[in-house]
């Protein structure tokens, strides 16, 4: 790798420890009856409501129509993501110092996988949200699902969910792409002749 790669690589594994400070994701909800709006962002160590009682307030409306109560301190990712953040920054610096392109291709693919299998398990979360219905709940719609979307919006009954990247999510997004524009340059630039 370049001076100037193994720099670049350094600064986006640095990058991802912004998501301990700043949320990953934020899901918003537009409603009549919520003329403000209602919302979460969700860190890697938590889910909050945009606004104060946001959460207390989606979980009411959950109960409503079956869904599971948001619990944070029941979400098991929610305890490895900040060790899991801590060892992919680590990957990263460890590959900037090896300095050879064989290190930071396995960084890029250990990123990757590790984004890929982040976003599989929100939408199996959201999924399980939103199909697991209690049977017994005082609004049953034969048939009627409530799955957030992954990325994007969906109309559900009465409310329009968005769900999107928060600036945590978006700073994570450009490192995980600049890790891989990293490699592929990397393995595009001619190996040095050596005598």
């Amino acid at each position: 790798m370049t001076t100037r790669t193994r720099l670049l690589l350094a600064l986006a594994a640095l990058a991802l420890t912004v998501t301990y400070v700043l949320p990953l994701w934020h899901i918003a909800l537009e409603a009549p009856q919520y003329p403000e709006g209602l919302g979460l962002y969700i860190s890697i160590d938590g889910v909050t409501g945009q606004n104060p009682h946001d959460l207390q307030s989606l979980n009411g409306l959950n109960h409503y129509i079956g869904m599971h109560k948001i619990v944070p301190e029941e979400i098991p990712e929610l305890r490895f993501l900040p060790v899991a953040i801590g060892v992919l920054t680590a990957l990263g610096l460890l590959a900037a110092a090896i300095g050879r392109r064989w290190a930071l291709t396995t960084y890029a693919a250990v990123l990757v996988a590790g984004a890929l299998a982040g976003l599989a398990d929100f939408w199996w979360w959201g999924y399980r949200y939103g199909h697991e219905l209690d049977p017994r709940a005082a609004i049953r719609v034969p048939g009627m699902t409530y799955q957030p979307p992954l990325i994007g919006s969906k109309q559900l009954l009465n409310i329009t969910a968005h769900s999107w990247p928060a600036s945590g999510g978006w700073i994570l997004t450009i490192a995980v792409t600049v890790v891989v524009l990293l490699t592929y340059l990397a393995w595009r630039r001619p190996r040095p002749v050596t005598a």
